[in-house]
């Protein structure tokens, strides 16, 4: 049986609770040999001093010393603790430190190169169809290998990273199926566990960091004092060998840890691509080409999939494919062999790599664009702004939905279709080329928010229109007077993916730039001294992904609620507003209201309908603040029920499925599945 999102959530939690047991069972290791170490060389030291002196008297051993036990243990400890929790301390700004340290250059969203404009083309459509903001994408320009990875601790701080090679070396297709395996681990909850794990392996490799740095001391301590008797520099260049080896001893069996916990991770994610993009071909082909190129066949790209960053080993784990290669072979891959991933996605592969025949790819020169990416821009901008105030473009409506049932709602969440994929295409392509070029550039994104919250009484926006000229940037108000008229037609399914494209724009703010920002979008917001649900939704989603970023820190929620009891009296504030959103009729709100309940069990007492008077959008935002705590389980009945109460009626309007999105988002659940207008049987 497929597990769904939910499922992989909690497969991730248990890997990271049995990472936690193998931890401690190797500092444990760690402190017993260390501890025999340093007893047989306080033995030695003690025999020889008696010796010396000439006592003659027996030396009385003993290898158990509760003492020195605790000393050996407290340091090992702390040394070990500290190490990892400095490392994670320097990867808690999230996948950017980890793409930086491979080399990674982060591409401008707005750009005109044509190679750069084909990765994030891909990253974007991605992004929209899996319900998730934009990542920023890194560039390895230094790399020729075909790899990739993403990076971070959530999708609000995962990053994508590319080498050169990958995005120079695939086809469209098999760059897609490429993205698609990196989205995956970004929607199953990988991202956290791989960078736990190199805060764990960093940890015990200072045991034999501090070996090395021991063993440097003492050789220096015995060639400058030779003379000296008294300082034998022997000891310590035990101790120091000693601890050398225990440490690199750790690393080598906490790195086959990896290896294992990673194949396993990799075997899905090549499924889950398969699945999101229904084209084996794409990921099959991505993965030949490495084949192919690894052996140097009929490929410049002659790396194969190899990283030259030096940090590549310890983000080894993260890679598309085999970054780094390892003496020991098989046993120490982080990625299952490549024949047996190609036979896993293409059954017809015989398994001989010799026999791959590849076509050529066609390379598309950056200068191609150059003209237009400057000189030509504005005089198109400008043009596709006329045209879009006067123009209203066809509804997405229009785009051929796949039907869902009612009861398999809850199984896409987190699962991405190709349907998914089709319609965040299309509805990209529908958009006025000004108004994507807007969010793609952090003045433009600034403005789009802007526009996409101007009222449409004549009063109201004379008020916004005031704040934004006495307190946003003189440029970005600007824009938001171009912006306004192309926003007011734009296909109501529209403004939710571009604020994913925006997110990534605006994280590019300064501090200073970001909190101008924030004010302005709340001074918008209370101009009539009310929020509307369209408000809401769009402040909700902004500061969920942008306050992290700016306070320089993932946002972490610990799952502390693994029972539904303690939080009934939230569940009762959202199911009810999600009801009342859907209609004004009385039966049908009662209606949607039992279709969620039926989906958290009869044995869950104090479910009801609360009067429409005590729907607050403020109660729902503090409520999901702590709905946000429950575990995977009991969230899953959760967004099943909330899933239930908008789909009661066989349909999903743009209002519910907004809200939706903004409620779940707020729940660190990614939604593709409930598209606007998508029937459902």
């Amino acid at each position: 049986m497929a597990m769904d999102f939910f499922a992989h959530q909690d497969k991730a939690r248990q890997k990271t609770g049995y990472l936690v047991w193998m931890f401690f069972a190797a500092v444990i290791a760690i402190i017993a040999l260390t501890y025999v170490a340093v007893s047989v060389l306080v033995i030695g030291a003690a025999t020889y001093q008696q010796s010396k002196q000439a006592q003659g008297g027996p030396v009385e051993i003993t290898i158990w010393n509760p003492q020195l036990l605790l000393i050996v243990g407290g340091i090992v400890i702390g040394v070990v603790v500290l190490g990892s929790l400095y490392k994670l301390s320097q990867l808690r700004a999230g996948g950017k430190v980890i793409a930086e340290s491979l080399g990674g250059r982060l591409l401008n969203n707005a750009t005109g190169d044509l190679t750069e404009r084909k990765v994030l083309n891909v990253v974007e459509e991605m992004a929209i169809a899996s319900g998730v903001p934009v990542p920023p994408v890194y560039m390895m320009d230094n790399e020729k290998g075909i790899n990739a990875f993403a990076a971070g601790f959530s999708p609000s701080d995962a990053v994508i990273g590319v080498t050169r090679g990958c995005v120079e070396e695939l086809t469209r297709d098999e760059l897609q199926g490429v993205m698609a395996h990196e989205f995956s681990h970004i929607l199953n909850g990988d991202m956290r566990l791989n960078i736990r794990l190199m805060g764990v392996i960093h940890g015990i490799l200072l045991i034999g960091l501090i070996g090395m740095i021991i063993i440097r001391m003492a050789m220096y301590s015995g060639a400058s004092r030779r003379s000296n008797d008294k300082n034998n520099p022997i000891p310590l260049l035990v101790l120091g060998g000693v601890l050398l080896v225990i440490g690199y001893a750790g690393v080598f069996f906490a790195n086959l840890i990896k290896a294992a916990v990673s194949r396993q991770r990799e075997f899905l994610a090549d499924a889950s691509a398969v699945q999101f993009t229904r084209n084996p071909d794409g990921i099959s082909g991505a993965l030949k080409r490495i084949a192919v190129a690894s052996r140097g066949f009929e490929s410049s790209a002659s790396a194969g999939s190899h990283i030259d960053a030096p940090s590549a080993e310890e983000a080894s784990h993260m890679f598309f494919g085999e970054g780094v290669a390892h003496w020991l072979g098989s046993s120490m891959a982080t990625h299952p062999p490549l024949p047996l991933r190609i036979k896993r996605i293409d059954p017809s592969f015989d398994g001989n790599l010799a026999d791959i025949k590849l076509k050529p790819v066609k390379r598309e020169s950056s200068s191609q664009n150059t003209g237009r990416s400057t000189a030509n821009l504005a005089g198109m901008a400008a043009m596709g702004m006329m045209a879009a105030a006067t123009q209203t473009p066809p509804p997405v409506e229009s785009i051929e939905l796949e039907p869902v049932a009612k009861d398999k709602g809850i199984n896409q969440i987190g699962q991405v279709s190709k349907a998914h994929i089709n319609y965040a295409s299309t509805l990209m392509n529908k958009m006025p080329d000004p108004v994507i070029r807007a969010a793609r550039e952090s003045y433009g994104a600034r403005a789009l928010v802007y526009a996409l919250l101007i009222d449409d009484d004549k009063d109201i926006r004379e008020k916004q229109i005031k704040q934004l000229q006495q307190h946003a940037d003189d440029q970005v108000y600007r824009d938001t007077l171009r912006l306004e008229p192309m926003v007011m037609v734009l296909d109501e399914a529209a403004p939710l993916a571009l604020i994913d494209i925006a997110i990534a724009s605006l994280r590019e703010l300064s501090p200073k730039q970001y909190e101008t920002f924030k004010k302005n979008v709340i001074a918008l917001i209370s101009a009539d001294d009310k929020i509307s649900l369209w408000e809401w939704t769009l402040q909700r989603i902004l500061m969920h992904h942008l306050e992290p970023a700016f306070d320089n820190q993932p946002r972490e929620v610990k799952p502390v609620h693994g029972q539904l009891h303690p939080v009934v009296r939230q569940i009762n504030a959202v199911l009810s507003t999600l009801a009342y959103v859907g209609t004004s009729k009385p039966d049908e709100v009662h209606k949607a209201f039992e279709s969620a309940r039926s989906a958290l069990g009869s044995h869950l007492r104090g479910i009801e309908l609360l009067d429409v008077k005590a729907c607050s959008l403020k109660t729902v935002g503090e409520a999901l603040d702590e709905l946000a705590k429950l575990k995977p389980g009991p969230k899953r009945k959760v967004v099943h029920a909330l899933a239930n109460a908008i789909s009661s009626d066989g349909q999903v309007t743009v209002r519910e499925a907004e809200l939706f999105r903004a409620i779940v988002d707020s729940l660190d659940c990614p939604v593709p599945p409930l598209l606007p207008g998508q029937p459902l049987t």
